[in-house]
């Protein structure tokens, strides 16, 4: 049984590989170009998740977040080039699993989030300008000493479906021989739980991920950050469509003001520096010096 298990587990953490090789073919040519229903509706609709501090909501039930205001700033540059009277922003919730199916299929515009730029979702998205840098780690509980991938051999993972963390868990289990139990979930709040509750040895996750949850849980000290990273440095990006060039590079030029702007070290320090999250934890993360050469910001 414990074999049978470990392969559904497995299967099943493939299935975002299915579903992005599915949505690898390009835009659908029925859906019209975004900078021309932009013009019609004066609507932009923006793809949120349930990341901080990326893209959430609030216990009042407002959406926030670093990519969300990054977004709202892109927006009021859009509506200058564009020359419109307003641009209202729609927030449509989408999850890892079906961010790319809603992308290309017109449901939203932009996906505002926390969205790793891989070569093999480049396939299905173009990628903004970074707005921040991540690597893929693993959390456990202090308590069970788990500190590198050899500690986890035989133990299971908890992995979030539509992630890039899958296959990068699964790789390093199958070169390791590490016999490592996936277990796939939806969303990352989940996967982080079934670690505090026990159910499983480690959740593999972009590590800004795992460092939020760590501060908001109250108890950091129960927890530890494995010391060998999943993957090198990766950007994050706002996902447009594939074939939207025109849209893809008005995204890019109002970005480009907002990151030369004062506003974006405003907005940086807001969610990585101040308070965050009802105003119960900081997360103390100053701007790394890739994302300010990124950015073309200097000290």
């Amino acid at each position: 049984m414990k074999i049978l298990f470990r392969t559904i587990m497995i299967l099943l953490s493939l299935l975002p590989g299915l579903a992005l090789a599915s949505a690898d073919a390009p835009a659908d040519s029925a859906v019209p170009s975004t900078v021309e229903r932009l013009r019609q509706t004066q609507v932009l609709r923006v793809g949120y998740g349930s990341a901080e501090p990326f893209s959430f909501t609030t216990s009042s039930g407002d959406i926030v977040g670093y990519s969300i205001d990054l977004c709202k700033a892109m927006a009021v540059e859009i509506r200058q080039m564009l020359a419109l009277p307003a641009l209202d922003i729609q927030y449509v919730f989408r999850t890892p699993a079906n961010r790319l199916q809603l992308l290309n299929d017109g449901s939203i515009d932009i996906e505002c989030n926390a969205s790793t730029n891989t070569p093999e979702r480049r396939k299905a998205a173009a990628f903004s300008p970074p707005h921040f840098f991540t690597q893929t780690r693993f959390v456990s509980l202090a308590k069970n000493n788990i500190r590198t991938l050899e500690d986890l051999r035989g133990k299971s993972v908890s992995v979030v479906l539509g992630t890039v963390n899958i296959g990068e868990i699964l790789q390093a289990s199958r070169e390791r021989k590490l016999g490592l139990v996936s277990v796939p979930v939806q969303e990352v709040r989940e996967a982080f739980d079934l670690v505090s509750t026990g159910k499983a040895s480690a959740f593999a996750m972009d590590d800004i991920l795992l460092y939020n949850l760590i501060a908001r849980s109250g108890r950091p000290e129960d927890y530890r950050v494995g010391d060998d990273p999943l993957s090198e440095p990766a950007a994050y990006g706002f996902m447009t469509r594939v074939n939207d060039t025109e849209f893809a590079g008005l995204v890019a030029d109002a970005l480009k003001q907002v990151y030369g702007s004062p506003q974006m070290r405003e907005i940086y320090d807001k969610w990585f520096m101040r308070p965050i999250g009802d105003g119960h934890y900081t997360l103390n993360m100053p701007m790394s010096a890739r994302l300010k050469d990124s950015l073309g910001l200097k000290d």
